[in-house]
């Protein structure tokens, strides 16, 4: 492999027709939504709640609260390995756009969103569980992430990426239930309160060898904050209705499937720590399989090993080792 092999980008639209493809990561947030009895309602209530959320936070020149909706592309990114044409599928992200329904005009929103890849559920519930069974005291394999992160920046730095996307991706995810964040006094119109972790979490320094900083904050009517991932200035580089479309679409997820920190039924405080199983809560019309999610990630880990870590893995190591 060389510095060279492509990445290939597909994009298909998450609405409330949509139906995961047989290679998309079923443990990803839209795809566990999009199956079973409920999977119509499910996609319809879930778009309605982040075009809602996001009118909500877009409420200037907007007084019937009604102006915009949110567009969702599923980006999907295939590796070709050695140039051989056969395609690994490395990253699954989303990508946001806005509908301005008073002016008819489509904007770009932000890529990123929510982050899935196979090289990372082999990482944490395959080769991390693998490193620390039986062991007495919890530590991680060394190089942890270090492929991964590689593969990330490669492909952020790619001809591909850079003729699909105009900036680039920003990451949302929710915050750690074993860390404790402080408010602090920055306050952005649209972003909201930041709050500072007490330590560094294994994702944060996961997310690190990807060439990605956090931030945490906790936008206006919302309930908890949320981490950022980011590259560059995520005060400046974007604009209010990108980080809105990013906010909007995110935290609803965080609504459906982590209610105990994102529908908690009291605001976090100056000194907070998340709770999962936190009761004064409320649930959403979304039905959601967590149990399902927990064990698919470690079969899309395996495939991972066997598909790409073990058949790659001299290939990778080179790569890596000689990876700038």
């Amino acid at each position: 492999m060389n510095k060279n092999f492509t990445f290939a980008i597909n994009s298909i639209s998450f609405d409330e027709n949509y139906q995961p493809k047989d290679n998309t990561r079923i443990t990803t947030n839209f795809a566990n939504l999009a199956r079973g009895d409920s999977r119509q309602s499910n996609l319809r209530n879930a778009l309605r709640m982040i075009d809602n959320s996001f009118n909500s936070l877009a409420n200037w020149d907007n007084p019937k609260g009604d102006r915009y909706s949110v567009e969702l592309e599923i980006i999907s990114v295939d590796m070709d390995i050695e140039g051989s044409g056969e395609a690994f599928p490395s990253i699954e992200i989303l990508k946001t756009n806005i509908l301005d329904r008073q002016t008819n005009e489509r904007i770009e929103g932000i890529v990123g969103n929510n982050f899935s890849s196979y090289v990372r559920d082999y990482d944490f519930s395959v080769l991390l569980l693998d490193h620390n069974k039986g062991q007495p005291k919890f530590s991680i394999p060394e190089n942890f992430g270090e492929l991964h992160g590689k593969l990330f920046k490669h492909f952020v730095n790619s001809e591909a990426y850079k003729q699909n996307f105009k900036k680039p991706p920003v990451i949302c995810l929710s915050v750690s239930d074993n860390k404790v964040y402080s408010q602090t006094e920055n306050q952005h119109p649209v972003l909201g309160v930041e709050y500072q972790p007490n330590e560094s979490s294994l994702t944060e320094q996961y997310f690190k060898k990807m060439g990605l900083q956090v931030r945490y904050f906790m936008p206006p009517n919302s309930v908890a904050p949320l981490a950022f991932y980011f590259f560059g200035d995520l005060l400046n580089d974007y604009t209010n209705l990108e980080l809105i479309s990013t906010i909007s679409t995110m935290e609803t997820f965080q609504k459906i499937y982590r209610p105990e920190i994102y529908n908690a039924n009291a605001v976090a405080g100056k000194r907070y720590q998340p709770n999962l199983k936190n009761a004064d809560h409320s649930l959403t019309q979304i039905v959601y399989d967590r149990e399902e999610r927990s064990r698919l990630a470690i079969e899309q880990g395996k495939f991972a090993e066997e598909n790409f870590i073990k058949p790659y893995q001299n290939v990778l190591e080179q790569w890596s080792a000689n990876y700038a």
